[in-house]
């Protein structure tokens, strides 16, 4: 299984002179996160990310020394953007995030993988692919893509309360189920600091976020409620109410109609 994956991820334009270079240079690299998730839920994976085992700034060096062009816009956290013919590719240093607030942290870089898995949000975005077909999945995310169901990482409430965004996260990825399972306790924990995303995630954020879960195979279940899918979820009808309060136009017709159409008769 794991070399039907890394064959597909190769087929990509630009993906084997990725790991070609940094392997010659003998530094550590893998696919991580979002691909691997994507291809054991049966989606077709679109973007490829990449795990790296030093700083970004040797990242540059390598990517300049084999003239390929690169956006550092990521640096601060670690994150070079390898562009090949018009391919983009998001090589992400091994780190771990220290006193995080928000959408804010302080980054400090390691050579531990297990430390760059902790600090990610779900078991499903935390599996690390290796060229040589190894895969280090930590926290079983492979399970929890075959049972449908999205777990976090650590404390939820805990993780939630380090960064919002990852409630939108969570219901996005529900997304990516036909027959999403949602774990004991987690809708009420979830319920109640759905309210604090408005204190803490702007409108815009909202919006990007809810226009991916429209685009998710089965987008209805990022939107309906748990237990009633002909009815919205408590999120949605949130954030529904907040853009009304603040006139958010672009919010209300852009992106809740199509929301809308789902729960039409």
């Amino acid at each position: 299984m794991n070399e039907k994956l890394i064959d597909q991820f190769m087929s990509k334009e630009g993906v084997r002179d990725v790991i070609r270079i940094f392997t010659e240079e003998n530094i550590e690299i893998c696919f991580v996160g979002g691909c691997i998730r994507d291809v054991l839920a049966g989606i077709q994976s679109h973007d490829i990310d990449f795990a790296i085992n030093c700083v970004p700034e040797e990242t540059i060096r390598v990517l300049s020394n084999n003239n390929i062009k690169f956006d550092d816009y990521g640096k601060k956290y670690g994150s070079i953007l390898a562009i090949i013919n018009n391919n983009k590719f998001e090589i992400t240093s091994l780190r771990e995030d220290v006193n995080q607030k928000g959408r804010d942290t302080d980054v400090k870089f390691t050579n531990d993988w297990h430390k760059d898995a902790l600090r990610r949000d779900f078991t499903m975005n935390a599996m690390y692919l290796f060229p040589s077909g190894a895969l280090h999945d930590y926290f079983d995310g492979q399970s929890d893509v075959a049972n449908q169901q999205i777990r976090f990482i650590g404390d939820i409430e805990q993780r939630i309360q380090e960064d919002y965004l990852r409630i939108l996260r969570f219901y996005r990825f529900l997304g990516c189920f036909k027959d999403r399972k949602i774990l004991d306790d987690y809708e009420r924990i979830l319920c109640r600091n759905i309210p604090n995303i408005d204190n803490h995630i702007s409108n815009e954020v909202m919006r990007s976020e809810i226009l991916k879960m429209l685009k998710n195979i089965y987008a209805i279940n990022s939107l309906s409620d748990f237990h009633d899918p002909t009815l919205k979820n408590d999120l949605i009808k949130r954030i529904n109410d907040w853009w009304i309060r603040d006139d958010y136009h672009l919010g209300i017709q852009k992106c809740m109609n199509e929301v809308d159409k789902y729960f039409s008769d």
